[in-house]
């Protein structure tokens, strides 16, 4: 006999990050964590602040794959969330119906979330904002969801052009959100350090009146270039 697929399955006991690491990154630049991962990480450029206001948030990825035009795995998540985690919502892109609206993300703010991301659209903008949860999305769309499924909860989802496994590190500014995988973690923070002391340096010297770096000078004088006149 064949019995009915699952609507939802959850993975709850993922591995996590110390306390410290999630600690560390917290407030660390989006473009910093890019350029200490080797220039990627960052989730697809379309998906932004809600209403062009950027909330600053760090935490644990709990990942939920919706799937188009149903939300059921992002309320599966609100079981699974821990304070200060991130809600990352996996749509496959879609945007002809929302995936959440101010209700969810009040709960998952009253279940300690520090931020909810998704690749599809969201409702409900005042209530959304008056929530007060960061809230990063690909646009905003007036039409609900069904809560039928499938779906999942804690295993690896595709957001943005990125692959986001639960327990990933997951950092929002202004430049949007890029995605720290948990077994690079301490490589990236040891870089981390190294990007922030570069870019400082350099941002002195172009408030002292730089106009062209030492390392693009060189090139510019070598026979790597092709002068045509």
């Amino acid at each position: 006999m064949i019995t009915d697929p699952p609507l939802l399955k959850i993975r709850s006991a993922f591995p996590r990050p110390s306390a410290e690491i999630v600690k560390q990154l917290s407030g660390a630049m989006t473009g910093h964590l890019v350029d200490a991962m080797g220039g990627s990480g960052a989730l697809d450029w379309r998906i932004k602040p809600l209403a062009g206001k950027p909330q600053a948030f760090c935490g644990v990825a709990v990942t939920c794959d919706c799937g188009p035009s149903d939300n059921l795995a992002l309320f599966g998540g609100l079981d699974v969330v821990k304070p200060g985690d991130v809600l990352m919502a996996a749509t496959g892109g879609y945007k002809a119906a929302a995936v959440t609206g101010d209700l969810l993300a009040g709960m998952a703010k009253n279940s300690g979330a520090a931020a909810l991301v998704t690749d599809g659209v969201v409702r409900d903008v005042a209530g959304l904002l008056d929530v007060g949860l960061p809230v990063y999305c690909a646009g905003v769309s007036a039409n609900s969801p069904a809560r039928n499924g499938p779906g999942t909860v804690g295993l690896p989802v595709m957001i943005g052009g990125v692959s986001v496994s639960p327990g990933d590190i997951v950092v929002g500014d202004g430049d949007g959100v890029v995605v720290v995988p948990l077994a690079d973690a301490d490589q990236v923070l040891q870089k981390l350090a190294g990007v922030r002391s570069a870019e400082a340096a350099l941002e002195a010297k172009v408030k002292a009146g730089l106009r062209i770096p030492d390392f693009v000078a060189a090139i510019l004088s070598s026979n790597r270039v092709q002068r045509l006149d």
